[in-house]
């Protein structure tokens, strides 16, 4: 469904900006929902979704989505001290891969999307990836982020299921929550990110204001890194 969602105005983007594909790669909590997410973006079930209590995606996956867009799929963060260590030097490792080209060093890794549990309340993982794994590792301005599982934010309640729409009550509960993480973002950082969207990756709904927001941030240029 989402395959040639404005591919155009991508292609275009991507062209200007001299790559192809772009690569974006997908960051969050364990259980977050970033395997679902590239699914969604499929339209098919590429990646494992992960169902029981041990996180699906152990190691950095890839996956071409179309000829413009490229995704990784990251381990989740949020299994322990010593799982975290180990997955976040993947991560680290990932936004530090290079390629060379005309004698300067470009970034692998074009953005980073951070999915966030919009059913969780406990958000500290999510702020610790940004804040401690991100923003002093990747461009802040190539940072964007996402709450997944808008639908079952509030437990199921006050979500129409046959229309696929919140109601009032739960589109404020999602606004309120999305202001939060970008004001506790800058609170601790000093950093604008931009607003998060809402999204659910398992219904399908607002999954084309995610396309949206990837389409918007596509950089103008390639990421060049300078070997400290």
């Amino acid at each position: 469904m989402y395959l040639k969602y404005k591919l155009s105005e991508f292609s275009g983007r991507i062209n200007r900006m001299g790559i192809r594909p772009l690569d974006v790669m997908l960051v969050g909590s364990t259980g977050a929902g970033k395997s679902s997410t590239i699914n969604a973006l499929f339209s098919t079930s590429v990646a494992a979704v992960g169902k029981g209590v041990d996180p699906e995606t152990m190691d950095l996956d890839w996956y071409d989505v179309h000829d413009y867009l490229r995704v990784w799929d990251t381990p989740g963060l949020g299994d322990g001290i010593a799982r975290d260590k180990v997955h976040a030097k993947k991560i680290i490792d990932l936004m530090y891969k290079t390629y060379p080209k005309e004698g300067v060093s470009f970034g692998f890794v074009d953005l980073a999307l951070v999915i966030i549990d919009g059913a969780s309340r406990d958000l500290g993982t999510a702020y610790k990836l940004i804040n401690d794994i991100l923003i002093p590792n990747f461009q802040s301005d190539r940072i964007v982020v996402a709450i997944n599982q808008a639908d079952v934010a509030k437990k199921g309640a006050r979500w129409n299921y046959e229309t696929n729409v919140p109601d009032s009550d739960v589109r404020d509960f999602l606004s309120d929550k999305a202001y939060s993480v970008k004001t506790r973002v800058v609170e601790a950082t000093g950093v604008e990110i931009n607003m998060p969207i809402c999204y659910s990756a398992s219904s399908g709904y607002n999954v084309s204001a995610l396309l949206d927001l990837l389409v918007e941030s596509v950089p103008d240029q390639r990421r060049s890194i300078v070997a400290s």
